[in-house]
């Protein structure tokens, strides 16, 4: 029975440390939160998590879709218009080459008042992950509520309504948003 005690308290000691760095990590998200984690292409840290209180929307794209990239402008107008209120906007690049996007993101930097550019994550980051599952229609669109879980996921070429949904949420519409 000694000898037993002995093991536990050596097997605490050993594990006691990992125990320690697993709790120097990002807490998992609850139930019914969705994860998405990386860097942006300014390279921060993004952390949806410390958005609570926001809404999120949150769009997956790629610069080989004719109809995202013809969605920017109205992403971007709305984005601005959006300021001041508890919301934020992230960009999920689905490019399968960073080159692609890293030129799309070049033409923005001289073209895009910097008012109208918001985060940038890409899912071929090695940091990169979510639990939004694969997104075979884009653009796909996911708003996520002021405490932090999924509203309303829109896939494809329409979001009709997401003004609406937004106002249901406390935000102004603006730009007529439809």
């Amino acid at each position: 029975m000694r000898r037993m005690a002995n093991f536990t308290l050596a097997g605490a000691l050993v594990l006691a440390p990992l125990a320690q760095a697993q709790t120097d990590k990002p807490a998992a998200p609850a139930a019914g939160q969705p994860r998405l984690s990386g860097q942006t292409f300014e390279g921060r840290p993004f952390d949806p998590g410390s958005l609570r209180g926001k809404v999120l929307l949150v769009v997956f794209w790629s610069t080989a879709c004719p109809v995202c990239r013809d969605k920017m402008g109205e992403l971007r107008a709305n984005y601005e218009g959006w300021h001041g209120q508890p919301f934020e906007m992230v960009l999920v690049n689905q490019d399968r080459r960073l080159q692609d996007v890293q030129a799309y993101e070049q033409i923005l930097a001289l073209t895009v008042p910097r008012a109208q550019r918001f985060p940038q994550l890409w899912t071929g980051q090695p940091a990169y992950a979510d639990s939004f599952g694969a997104q075979t229609a884009l653009p796909a669109t996911c708003i996520i509520n002021k405490n932090g879980t999924v509203e309303k996921t829109y896939r494809g070429h329409s979001a009709r309504g997401l003004g609406a949904r937004f106002a249901d949420l406390g935000l102004s519409v603006v730009n007529g948003w439809p």
